[in-house]
């Protein structure tokens, strides 16, 4: 039996995050002569919560939407239609003065260390700039919370690190400016755009737990973006796989990895590498043709790679997801 997307929470019944249809749509191949005809699915028709307190892991491969969700939760894309709600906020109806207090409850932690932090600004400069923008706080109070936000993760003795520029930190320590730039306002919801990707795999580990000793004391829910699913697996509460634009399954993290349902989110799986070299590796059961996110037929989003496709997947609408198990959603005509 079909459920309401609304429905497709943890059980908690108490959401952070709300979002219902959610799409976006960006326009491709205009020229100066030419109306513009084609448009790129990058997220279609997508809904889930967040309860408070959850980490909720959005997993799927490159290019299946993932950030272009997490950007339209914390408002830096719009939607092309669709409604989110955080924290009892909707998100599209904020502008103005309405943005500051919105920001400092909802925070984004960027993929790229590198990219993220502005080489110019001082590590103070930098994890201050939210208290600044902000009007929190004076001077000695802003370095006070500066001092005590890096030494929360790890950043210690926090004078050492506070006058430096990011060209003189390591991967990792960048990482965790960025984290404690999205923390010292003290928000309620961040979205973790794959922060651990670009860092050594000893390194990941501890940012990891970083993050989850934060969720402990500041109460903090995640959306969690990645493409690991044993990271998704070690932090978040439940997973949504995501492919094309589209969720394709959503459940708790164990169920996800134990027994995937969608052909899909099998085929994730059975690519993951085994660490021992005595071990067979399985070959992912996928076909060899590609969907297009530009145009997409009305079909089955994964039909053209799908081992066990038939004829209902080709000529009905993609499915909606329903709850095949309890508490286990997912979108396939044949489940």
């Amino acid at each position: 039996m079909a459920l309401p997307d609304s429905q497709l929470d943890n059980g908690a019944g108490d959401a952070i995050v709300s979002v219902k249809n959610l799409k976006k749509f960006y326009p491709v191949g205009r020229g100066f002569f030419r109306k513009q005809h084609a448009l790129l699915h990058a997220v279609d028709d997508i809904s889930f919560e967040v309860a408070r307190g959850e980490v909720l892991g959005l997993v799927g491969e490159s290019g299946c939407g993932k950030t272009t969700t997490g950007r339209m939760l914390v408002r830096l894309t719009n939607p092309t239609s669709g409604r989110v709600v955080v924290d009892q906020t909707d998100v599209s109806s904020i502008s103005g003065a309405d943005m500051g207090p919105f920001r400092q409850r909802v925070q984004m932690i960027f993929q790229d260390p590198y990219e993220s932090l502005d080489p110019r600004m001082t590590i103070f400069d930098i994890v201050s700039e939210p208290l600044n923008v902000n009007h929190i706080g004076n001077l000695e109070q802003r370095e006070e919370r500066v001092a005590e936000m890096l030494t929360r993760v790890g950043l210690t003795p926090p004078a050492t690190f506070m006058f430096r520029f990011p060209h003189e930190l390591s991967g990792g320590q960048r990482q965790r400016v960025a984290i404690a730039r999205a923390l010292v306002v003290n928000p309620t919801f961040v979205v973790a755009d794959e922060p651990t990707s670009m860092l050594d795999v000893s390194i990941r580990t501890g940012v990891m737990r970083l993050l989850m000793e934060l969720r402990e004391d500041f109460g903090i829910s995640y959306l969690y973006i990645t493409h690991d699913l044993a990271v998704a697996r070690y932090l978040c509460d439940r997973i949504a796989v995501m492919y094309l634009g589209k969720i394709v399954e959503i459940a708790g993290s164990e169920e996800v990895i134990k027994n995937p349902l969608h052909p899909y989110t099998r085929a994730l799986i059975s690519a993951v590498p085994v660490p021992d070299p005595a071990v067979a590796r399985p070959v992912p059961n996928v076909r060899g043709g590609v969907s297009k996110p530009i145009n997409p037929p009305p079909r089955c989003r994964f039909y053209e790679r799908c081992p066990v496709a038939q004829k209902v997947c080709q000529e009905s609408d993609h499915p909606g997801l329903r709850e095949v198990a309890a508490n286990h959603f997912a979108a396939c005509h044949l489940l």
